[in-house]
């Protein structure tokens, strides 16, 4: 966001405009409405964004919203990348419920700069090159923005939304190795980009968002892949928004039983953040015959 210039950009949509545009998309209004709310300092509710007042830029009638290049923002420039050792943010996963063995696999400690300011992040790499960037304070990402996959030269393809869903996959089954073949699309946008690889497989396991989004996703990966049988695996984790936030919870109310047996046995049980068996039975795709997980 660039109040100066009164320009935004999401590098996750890959769109952006003036703040009046950004307006009317949040507050899914016209531009006349949108300007009402600018000039009267009108704020969303807390958590969300507010917009400072006086912005009016009225696009022409029946043409196109501008759009900002990704130009026109502070470029987020990669310093280096390294095994993942950083506590803060080995302490960031694991609060995540990330197997530690999990995310040096995939993932690596990236430094980057933003505006001569140089910060560090967990970095998952994407197939074009750029990364995916998390920490506890930032979730960001470098261009281009691209999807990763992974190639067993398996029939069968899991796909996920974003890599901390794949990790939280991969974390339920640990220690089991991933046998077959794997799509993250980095953002639900990056469908379209996913399908040359997704939709060769026969077998399509989509574990996306418990939400709109990942409703229209599901449904988007149907009507692009219907050659493929595709499996919507959300149900397996309903009543949570995604894999990652029902992993927290499994490690959660296993971590409340053992502290209930040891309280009752009066004796220290080892600290064990695997989920368990049952847990990751509840998450895996069906086994085909022949082919491995």
């Amino acid at each position: 966001m660039d109040y100066v210039q009164n320009l935004w950009y999401d590098f996750g949509l890959g769109e952006g405009g003036t703040l009046l545009t950004l307006v009317m998309r949040l507050e899914r209004c016209d531009s006349r409405e949108a300007i009402r709310r600018l000039q009267n300092g009108e704020k969303r509710d807390a958590g969300s964004v507010s917009l400072s007042p006086g912005v009016g830029e009225r696009p022409a009638v029946g043409g196109p919203l501008p759009v900002l290049r990704p130009a026109a923002v502070p470029a987020l420039r990669i310093l280096s990348d390294a095994p993942l050792r950083h506590p803060a943010l080995v302490g960031y996963l694991s609060s995540r419920g990330i197997v530690p063995s999990v995310a040096a696999a995939f993932c690596r400690e990236v430094r980057y700069e933003v505006n001569g300011r140089a910060f560090f992040a967990v970095g998952f790499r994407n197939d074009a090159g750029g990364w995916e960037l998390r920490s506890e304070r930032f979730k960001g990402g470098s261009s281009p923005k691209h999807i990763t996959t992974l190639d067993n030269r398996s029939d069968t393809v899991i796909a996920f939304e974003g890599f901390m869903d794949f990790l939280a996959y991969l974390s339920l089954k640990h220690p089991e190795q991933l046998h077959i073949d794997a799509a993250v699309l980095n953002s639900v946008v990056n469908l379209p980009k996913a399908v040359p690889f997704i939709s060769r497989h026969p077998v399509i396991h989509a574990f996306f968002d418990n939400d709109e989004a990942g409703r229209k996703t599901t449904a988007g990966l149907i009507r692009l892949c219907p050659r493929s049988e595709v499996i919507d695996q959300r149900h397996f984790y309903s009543g949570h928004k995604d894999i990652n936030d029902y992993l927290i919870a499994c490690i959660k109310d296993r971590s409340k039983t053992t502290k209930t047996i040891s309280d009752k046995q009066d004796h220290s049980c080892r600290n064990d953040l695997q989920p368990s068996k049952a847990d990751k039975a509840a998450i895996e795709p069906p086994r085909r015959k022949g082919v491995k997980v």
